[in-house]
């Protein structure tokens, strides 16, 4: 490859003044202004840009589901049901909040099984739904189940900034959506995360215990009222954003777009090139579902373990770094990989699922020729796999 898979986009040029301003006055914390601080600002801009009412700034998408869980008012020990193919600080953001997952399974598409769902669904108080590498589940079946149960949904967007389900905007369809700004998602500050939500109550409370201690909850865009009676009264644990990644983000917010509709180029062309194999198939997305992806995954089929590694390993010669998320040792997308769990329950679909299951880069950063290579490396890697040395040891 001519291009480095996992170099990010720069960071607008725009960012470099209000990264100056703020190193020499010395206002990284973002209570520190009367009024309009950078991450006041961003909150306001995102919330705007995804039509909610409000959003609150956290250090990382995790903290984000952990205060979500916490504003929800769950009991300790509340049931939190979770996909089985999530990244592992899901299920960590419901342990910290004191609640016990519960795994649903995960089909071969990445979406969540929605006949486990609906089984699994009276027996618990919560819903995180992961939009994982941006496969979107059935929003309307998910909406429409726990809708009648009067369960609360909380969607878990870090990989979805800019999908639609319907025309609506991932991260606004539950009553809380949470999203990251780590560096490998299409809007990139190292860290950091942010949840928006149309409910004044909730958010009040999210407000407080994410850290606004004494009267700082009076500089948040949100009723005073709906603030004011929860001071005090909740407690405090300090997961806000600094203004410097809040001065990395806002700049970035105009270039969405542009983003979206290159990651999207992206991974249609290559998926197109990869469905031609007899070894790799790349699912395809769910009626509603509009993506933005910065990723591609991918399904190897009538493989056994030894000629999967051997493709990973002929990807790797050729520059593409796949990870098999089943086959990768301590791959924390791997639900057994997760001891922490208070319940261990085994989801044998999920599990075979994972075992076929690939991931690699695919920036919105790159040209179709660049992708044209990635296409072209994935494709040999599996004619070189499935040849008669791996096949037949030869």
């Amino acid at each position: 490859m001519t291009s480095n898979m996992h170099d990010a986009e720069p960071i607008p040029a725009e960012a470099r003044a209000e990264i100056d301003r703020l190193l020499q006055s010395g206002d990284l914390f973002r209570y520190t202004a009367p009024e309009d601080s950078p991450v006041t600002l961003l909150e306001q801009e995102f919330a705007e840009a995804l039509g909610m009412k409000y959003a609150l700034a956290v250090s990382s998408c995790s903290a984000a589901l952990f205060i979500a869980l916490k504003a929800l008012g769950l009991p300790r020990d509340a049931r939190v049901m979770i996909p089985a193919f999530t990244f592992a600080a899901v299920p960590s953001a419901v342990v910290h909040a004191e609640c016990i997952p519960v795994l649903c399974e995960v089909g071969d598409n990445y979406r969540v099984d929605l006949t486990d769902f609906e089984r699994k669904l009276d027996t618990v108080d919560a819903v995180i739904i992961s939009h994982m590498r941006g496969h979107t589940s059935d929003m309307d079946a998910i909406m429409a189940l726990c809708d009648a149960r009067n369960i609360p949904v909380v969607e878990d967007a870090a990989h979805s900034l800019g999908t639609l389900w319907n025309g609506r905007k991932i991260g606004t369809i539950g009553k809380i959506g949470c999203f990251s700004f780590q560096s490998y998602k299409l809007i990139n500050a190292g860290e950091g995360g942010l949840m928006v939500t149309n409910d004044a109550d909730l958010v009040a409370r999210a407000i407080i215990m994410s850290g606004a201690y004494e009267a700082n909850w009076k500089k948040h865009n949100v009723l005073h009222e709906a603030v004011e009676k929860w001071q005090n009264k909740l407690p405090l644990y300090n997961v806000r954003l600094s203004n410097l990644s809040a001065a990395v983000i806002r700049p970035q917010l105009p270039h969405l777009a542009r983003r979206v509709a290159d990651g999207r180029r992206n991974h249609d062309h290559v998926a197109a090139q990869l469905n031609t194999s007899p070894w790799i198939e790349v699912p395809d997305p769910l009626g509603p579902e509009t993506r933005a992806p910065d990723s591609i995954q991918f399904n190897l089929r009538n493989m056994s373990d030894d000629e999967v590694r051997a493709f990973v390993a002929h990807a790797d010669a050729r520059g593409i770094k796949v990870q098999v998320f089943g086959l990768s040792t301590n791959n924390a997308r791997a639900f057994w990989n997760w001891e922490f769990l208070p319940e261990q329950i085994e989801q044998p679909n999920t599990r075979a699922m994972l075992m076929r299951a690939c991931d690699t880069r695919l920036p919105a950063r790159l040209t179709l020729a660049e992708c044209d290579e990635v296409a072209q490396a994935l494709l040999t890697a599996a004619e070189l796999a499935t040849g008669p040395v791996q096949a037949y040891g030869t």
